[in-house]
């Protein structure tokens, strides 16, 4: 049925993108959703083998989306980020690494029954915790800023090295047991390093200056960019093996520092690249893999070496590596448990069995074997517990989804009132300290700043605000921070207070076109809220019961109520807008409106 190399590459996209939607919307760990769907399709099912059907064209595809995923991980490491953390994460990508590689090469001696040459060797290379898996499962499990940095940086940075540490053990395993080869050797492997990091820093300085200066078309810069990632990888692997993941993450951590304005617009265009790569590589490693091979993870000695990994040598890896730093307790127990392998881990470990076996060493031949029963174990271990150890520590923004109110003023204050009366996280946003004089005496949290300034992301946490609105006196401002959001909360929750004239100078089309969506219904402005709160109009919230229906509240308020939404006993908020105003809460459901006091009641 798929016979094609056409097919077989739309049986991987649909799968792979299926995967990443069936983990959306059901809430499941999307690279375990990825990994099942993959074994289903291949060793299982029998649909398809991507690399016997790729051929030679297998290995340079994983190569290149491997490139091309960690520039997209390593253009978010602006140190910006790790003020205050920069001894943690110091510590675990050097000492951790370290120590990480003596007892994984240990483990693997001494249980796994690999030869010390091939331990040494695996040992380095599963020091990684790839952005292939770690991104996607901090994006699901909302972690609070300090371990979630920890562990993307980690992530990361640790990537290429895990695979050059690797690279380097078997060049000293060789110069140590093979007479021909020579120090020499070792000192081109170091140079050729120091050559791929120069080569990345160049090219991100290069890119960097072109954009600055104007060098470049906007219609071309995702494409340049492109096309120079792939050459910097190309370039740095073609004079040692491996290094070009060293030369792509040089590029782009260059680029991030520099703070380039138009390189967050193309972010999210090659974050959704980056999906749609993690997606599909994914799926072509777990099909390509052998029912043999499947069968042989299950093994006494195989399954030992993974659960000394997970429990003995990540744990106390992190707990050494951290001693004395700014890090809790709680946070040390959920980066010492959290360490997925991903894509990285496969591709090397696939490229070392090879090399080994034909070198002679014992215990090649277990290598793909081990290397993926720690990556499954690591990929379910880890994605079904991040999230709820995370709760359980306390280090995920848990609750309901929260509110972000861009613009200060009366009316603002008090929605941002009754917002936190029922326990949902909310924050007011405004350039303005006057505007925000109402917040801070109603002592509703808020953040002094221009929330389209770059600088925000650093010092404002959006992790727990799911929502946001556009509530200033300015039309167009609101249009602008709407549309802006787009790529990280999405429009459907994106709102804005209606137009000041949405008939005559603002047509329908042109408002579904950009910004968010009209709040409450049209000419409910700025001007006409806050007029109505001068003239004594008071938000108030209705609790919903068998007794005390929907119909009966909106009778008894003989349409005088604003209707603002309407929050479910699931936590979920439900805005009235212009398009929207059909919903139907349920008993148990919270509604809130504007009215005038004159239809108070006691609820």
């Amino acid at each position: 049925m798929f016979d094609s190399l056409l097919s077989h590459l739309m049986l991987i996209g649909a799968v792979g993108i299926g995967s990443q939607w069936l983990a959306w919307r059901f809430r499941l760990p999307a690279i375990v959703v990825m990994s099942v769907a993959g074994l289903l399709i291949g060793p299982i099912l029998g649909f398809m083998n991507p690399e016997e059907d790729f051929g030679d064209l297998f290995q340079p595809i994983i190569s290149m989306a491997v490139a091309i995923i960690l520039f997209e991980g390593s253009l978010n490491l602006d140190f910006r980020e790790i003020r205050g953390l920069g001894k943690s994460v110091y510590r675990i990508i050097t000492l951790g690494a370290f120590i990480a590689w003596i007892l994984g090469s240990l483990t693997a001696f001494y249980i796994a029954g690999l030869s010390w040459a091939v331990s040494f060797v695996i040992g380095g290379l599963f020091i990684v915790t790839g952005p292939t898996v770690i991104l996607p499962m901090l994006r699901q499990a909302k972690l609070k800023p300090r371990p979630a940095a920890i562990l993307k940086w980690e992530g990361i940075v640790v990537d290429p090295f895990g695979a050059l540490l690797a690279v380097f053990a078997f060049e000293i395993i060789q110069f140590l047991t093979v007479e021909t080869i020579t120090i020499e050797v070792l000192l081109l492997f170091l140079l050729a390093s120091v050559f791929a990091v120069i080569v990345g820093w160049g090219c991100g300085l290069g890119i960097g200056w072109m954009f600055k200066h104007g060098y470049v078309p906007e219609f071309l810069k995702s494409p340049i960019v492109f096309a120079v990632v792939i050459a910097c990888f190309t370039l740095a692997d073609e004079v040692m093996h491996e290094t070009g993941l060293l030369a792509v993450t040089a590029m782009g951590m260059t680029l991030a520092n520099m703070h380039i304005a138009s390189l967050s617009d193309m972010r999210h265009f090659k974050e959704n690249i980056s999906i749609l790569l993690i997606s599909g590589i994914f799926i072509m490693l777990t099909a390509s893999l052998e029912r043999e091979t499947l069968m042989q993870i299950f093994t006494p000695n195989i399954l030992a070496y993974v659960a000394l990994m997970l429990f003995i040598v990540r744990p106390l890896s992190i707990w050494l590596s951290t001693f004395n730093t700014e890090l809790s307790m709680k946070e040390k127990a959920l980066i010492g448990w959290i360490a997925p392998r991903g894509i990285v881990a496969l591709t090397v470990a696939g490229y070392f069995a090879n090399v080994l076996a034909e070198a002679g060493y014992p215990g090649a031949s277990i290598v793909t074997p081990l290397t993926f029963g720690l990556v499954f174990a690591t990929v379910l271990a880890h994605g079904f517990t991040i999230g709820p150890m995370a709760k359980k520590l306390g280090l995920s923004m848990d609750g309901k989804p929260g509110v972000i109110i861009v613009g200060g003023s009366r009316f603002s204050t008090e929605l941002a009132k009754v917002f936190k009366q029922l326990k949902v996280p909310v924050m007011i946003t405004d350039s303005s300290f006057e505007h925000l004089f109402t917040a801070r005496s109603a002592s509703i949290p808020y953040y002094r700043g221009e929330i389209l300034s770059e600088q925000t992301e650093y010092y404002l946490d959006m992790t727990p605000y799911e929502h946001l609105i556009a509530a200033t006196d300015r039309d167009s401002y609101n249009s602008l921070v709407c549309t802006t959001f787009v790529p990280e909360i999405g429009r459907n929750d994106l709102f804005q207070l209606s137009w000041h004239d949405p008939e005559k100078d603002h047509p329908d089309d042109l408002v579904q076109r950009i910004g968010g969506r009209v709040l409450f219904k049209k000419g409910e402005t700025f001007e006409e809220l806050n007029r109505k709160l001068d003239k004594g109009y008071v938000l108030r919230k209705t609790k919903l019961s068998k007794i005390f229906t929907f119909e009966q509240y909106k009778k008894e308020r003989n349409g005088h109520s604003l209707l603002l939404f309407v929050l479910k006993q699931s936590g979920k908020i439900e805005f009235f807008t212009a398009e929207i105003n059909n919903i139907k809460p349920e008993p148990g459901d919270t509604v809130v409106s504007l009215g005038p006091p004159s239809h108070e009641r006691k609820d």
